[in-house]
C-alpha cells in the first residue's frame, strides 16, 4: 500500500484559477495543507490564493501545460517553496465543442498538449522526488470521457483515454515505491468548463450547455475527491446518470453507442 498521505499536506493543484481546481483549493486550506496553486492565469490565482484559509502559507505558480519544456523548472520551484509535494492534482485541462472532421490539427494539438503532455510531463518532473521519499500521490482529475467517446469531443475523449491508460500503467510500476496514483471521473460538474471548450477552428464559443447545470457544484464535488484521496483510492467515478456510460460501456458496448447517437451533445444539427 503506498504511504498515507499526512495530515498537513503540501497539495499542487493544477487548474486552481476557477472551477474544480477553486474549490480543491479551498477545501484543502480548510484543512490546513500548504497549497501550491497553478494555472495560466496569474490574477485569478492570486484572487483564489487570497480567499483560501491562511493565504500567507500558498504559492502562486503560473505555468502553462501546454509548454512541456518549463515544466521541470515549476517542479524545482514547487519544491523549493514546500520542501516536498505530498500531493499533486492533475487538474488542469480543456475541452472541445467541434466535429472530428471540422476539427483542425493546431486545436488537436493544443487539446493533447493540455489534457494529457502537460499532466505526464508534469508528473515526471515531480515524480522523483516523491520516489525518493517513499511517499506521495498523484491525482489526475480525468472524466467519464475517459471511457466514453460521444459527439463533439474527438480529441477530449481521446486525451481522457490516453490518460487512462498512462497512469494505470504508471500505478503498475511505482506501487512499491510508496507513491500512489488515483484516477478521478466525474461526470458533469457545474464548471466553466462548457463556456471554455475550443471549438473545430479554436475560437471559444464561450455558451454553457444545459447538461453542465444539472451537474454537481464544485464544492460537492471536491468533498468527494477529497474522502477518495484520503482513503487512497485508485480510481472513482461519481456523479448523475452519465456515470452509467461507464459500465454500459463495458459490459453493453452497443446499447450504449445506440444511446450516444440520440443523445444531445451540443453537436450541429446534421447530427441530431
Amino acid at each position: 500500500m503506498p504511504t498515507p498521505v499526512p495530515p498537513s499536506p503540501v497539495v499542487w493543484i493544477t487548474g486552481a484559477s476557477s472551477g474544480l481546481g477553486e474549490a480543491l483549493a479551498y477545501a484543502y486550506a480548510r484543512q490546513g495543507a500548504r497549497l501550491i496553486l497553478s494555472a495560466r492565469r496569474s490574477e485569478e490565482l492570486h484572487r483564489v490564493c487570497q480567499a483560501c484559509a491562511q493565504p500567507e502559507k500558498h504559492l502562486v505558480l503560473p505555468l502553462d501545460l501546454t509548454r512541456g519544456a518549463t515544466l521541470a523548472a515549476a517542479a524545482e520551484a514547487a519544491l523549493a517553496h514546500g520542501g516536498q509535494v505530498d500531493l499533486l492534482i492533475n487538474n488542469g485541462g480543456i475541452s472541445q465543442r467541434g466535429l472530428a472532421t471540422a476539427t483542425t490539427a493546431q486545436v488537436e494539438r493544443e487539446i493533447m498538449e493540455t489534457d494529457y503532455f502537460g499532466p505526464v510531463a508534469l508528473t515526471k518532473a515531480i515524480l522523483p522526488a516523491m520516489r525518493a521519499r517513499r511517499a506521495g500521490r498523484i491525482v489526475v482529475i480525468s472524466s467519464v470521457m475517459g471511457y466514453v467517446g460521444t459527439p463533439m469531443r474527438s480529441s477530449y475523449a481521446a486525451a481522457k483515454h490516453a490518460l487512462h491508460g498512462y497512469f494505470d500503467s504508471l500505478r503498475a510500476e511505482i506501487w512499491r515505491e510508496g507513491v500512489g496514483v488515483t484516477l478521478v471521473c466525474p461526470g458533469y460538474v457545474d464548471t466553466a468548463i462548457s463556456a471554455n471548450a475550443l471549438a473545430a477552428d479554436g475560437s471559444r464559443p464561450g455558451s454553457a450547455r444545459p447538461h453542465r447545470r444539472r451537474g454537481l457544484t464544485a464544492d460537492r464535488a471536491a468533498s468527494i475527491i477529497l474522502r477518495a484521496i484520503a482513503q487512497g483510492r485508485d480510481e472513482i467515478a461519481f456523479g448523475g446518470r452519465e456515470v452509467w456510460g461507464i459500465r454500459l460501456q463495458r459490459f453493453c458496448p452497443r446499447l450504449l453507442a445506440r444511446l450516444v447517437r440520440r443523445m444531445d451533445f451540443g453537436q450541429p444539427s446534421e447530427l441530431r
